[in-house]
């Protein structure tokens, strides 16, 4: 089995900025690379880098033995599609979730066996309520609520057909609170701390 991971930014404009921010004197983006790549099941990581930030990627990875691809993940994968097994595994990963631990991939990468795609999730944490436009009218049952991390995991014709993060009907596995997307000031600050810290095998 061939494990191919897509390295991407997810939902925004500013995302391929982001990617770039430094943490602990690397890009995130350089975090996200290198941990992958040191995860023994994967065989080749390949960054799909927006046409305006294509440069700055490479420059981010330089050094790497990864794959830099200017345009969409499908695009990406259209690259290197020719050479993989029909067995193959394909990961789709955010990449400002940088430090998301090597245990969560390989569980991800496990799973897809017996399931065509498969997403990591945690359980909600706050209360949700609904509302309308002035007042709450409503409490969701977080009970059944998660919140969606990545690597998104899809055998090779799940991932032909796939919707780039529509993650409806697939399988989950357990999440990790260290797999943030760092967007903000305060998940900066916790990713400069989980950088900083004394590296162990569990975590990317």
């Amino acid at each position: 089995m061939n494990v191919v991971v897509i390295v991407t930014v997810a939902h925004h404009a500013s995302d391929g900025e982001l990617a770039l921010t430094p943490v602990h004197g690397e890009a995130l983006l350089t975090h996200t690379v290198r941990g992958l790549l040191g995860v023994p099941e994967i065989d080749l990581v390949v960054v799909a880098a927006p046409q305006r930030c294509a440069l700055s990627f490479s420059e981010a990875v330089r050094g790497l033995a990864c794959r830099v691809v200017t345009g969409s993940p499908h695009q990406a994968f259209a690259a290197v599609e020719p050479d993989l097994p029909r067995e193959s595994v394909v990961l789709l990963h955010d990449a400002l979730r940088a430090f998301i631990p090597a245990e969560t991939v390989r569980g991800v990468i496990a799973a897809v066996g017996d399931s065509p795609v498969v997403v990591p999730v945690l359980p909600m944490a706050d209360t949700v309520k609904v509302t309308d436009a002035s007042f709450i009218t409503g409490t969701e049952d977080r009970s059944r609520l998660r919140t969606v991390q990545t690597p998104i995991g899809y055998t090779l014709a799940a991932f032909r057909s796939a919707e780039p993060w529509d993650v409806t009907g697939a399988a989950t596995v357990p999440g990790h609170p260290d797999a943030m997307r760092v967007t903000t000031d305060f998940e900066l600050s916790l990713a400069e701390a989980i950088a900083a810290a004394p590296k162990n095998e569990e975590t990317l």
